[in-house]
């Protein structure tokens, strides 16, 4: 008896394997664990070329074999001066991009004279492009097709239609970037109405703003408070000031955990200091638009928005003065 039942859980763990689905426990509000024969990574194992595909341990893009666009390298001075960047990035050097609502929030990319190890701008926006751009920067060896659409990972809901991963190359106009979110020195905290809530104290954002402290214990604060350090937050240019502080890619996505956000001592998630939580698209938070929310709770996919998008039309409850709605991760 005891054999046959092994053998049934044997038979169950293979199958769940061969489906190569992430298992939560949804619903509870608590912190869940994750199950799953997919790698942290996800999409950025590279096609199994693992972390060279984006950090060259030798010669920058040189190591990577070159600029698969243009068959050369076009950024011969600083190539994998910072972070042994491996993709090229010379296309990118004092590109403007019109980004967000009829292209509004202008932002133009430093220039290759101006390059500076751990610029915000460089490695928070153009080394992404380098990879998710497919306009200016072609180099990209990927599908421009969500991974986890591919791998069958996301709810029905959201259709069949492929998932651009391209920023410039979306199935649109060639260099429509007016439907990409803004980041750049325009893309402020200032401009979405959230500076208010916060003070900067030693390097460091707090608040004491009632409205958001609620909104923190019902989701919490990941992009302003969930980096390590945890100081300004990896992202938010300028931090002196939250109102001049500014968005970037790297803000709302962290390129080395696609699938799950893990709560620490200072990254509470819903007043919680442990837990593992289901995150996509390399969301650096709770993101799961899997999540089945009572008609009392929030998705925590929503409530990522909120943190910044806190009042107006699109705003959080707190910010709104509703009360007693929590989030369903």
């Amino acid at each position: 008896m005891k054999k046959a039942l092994f053998i049934l859980l044997c038979v169950v763990v293979f199958a769940s394997l061969a489906m190569a689905q992430v298992t939560y426990t949804l619903g509870t509000g608590k912190p869940i664990g994750a199950t799953s024969p997919i790698d942290k990574l996800g999409a950025h194992e590279n096609g199994g070329r693992g972390c060279v595909g984006c950090h060259a341990p030798h010669s920058g893009v040189g190591g990577n074999g070159g600029n698969v666009g243009t068959g050369t390298v076009v950024d011969t001075t600083n190539a994998g001066n910072d972070a042994l960047w491996g993709q090229d990035l010379g296309p990118l050097y004092g590109a403007t991009l019109n980004m967000g609502d009829n292209g509004q929030y202008k932002t133009t990319l430093p220039a290759s004279t101006a390059f500076a190890v751990a610029d915000e701008e460089i490695r928070g926006i153009m080394m992404c492009l380098s990879c998710h751009d497919g306009n200016i920067a072609k180099g990209a060896m990927m599908v421009n097709q969500s991974w986890e659409q591919r791998a069958g990972l996301l709810p029905a809901t959201y259709g069949s239609k492929p998932i651009p991963t391209l920023l410039g190359n979306d199935g649109t106009t060639a260099g429509n970037y007016n439907n990409d979110h803004p980041v750049g020195p325009q893309a402020t905290l200032g401009a979405v109405g959230v500076a208010s809530r916060f003070v900067v104290t030693g390097g460091k954002y707090s608040t004491t703003d009632a409205q958001y402290l609620e909104f923190i214990n019902n989701y919490g604060a990941p992009t302003f408070f969930g980096r390590t350090p945890p100081v300004l937050p990896t992202g938010f240019v300028d931090g002196s000031a939250p109102t001049n502080a500014y968005v970037v890619c790297t803000t709302c996505h962290t390129p080395h955990t696609m699938y799950t956000s893990t709560a620490s001592a200072s990254n509470k998630i819903a007043g919680l200091s442990a837990g593992t939580f289901p995150s996509f698209f390399f969301i650096a938070a709770p993101y799961n638009p899997s999540a089945q929310p009572t008609p009392a709770q929030a998705s925590s996919a929503t409530q990522f928005c909120r943190q910044c998008h806190f009042t107006g039309a699109g705003g959080s409850n707190e910010g709104s003065n509703i009360h007693g709605v929590t989030t369903a991760f």
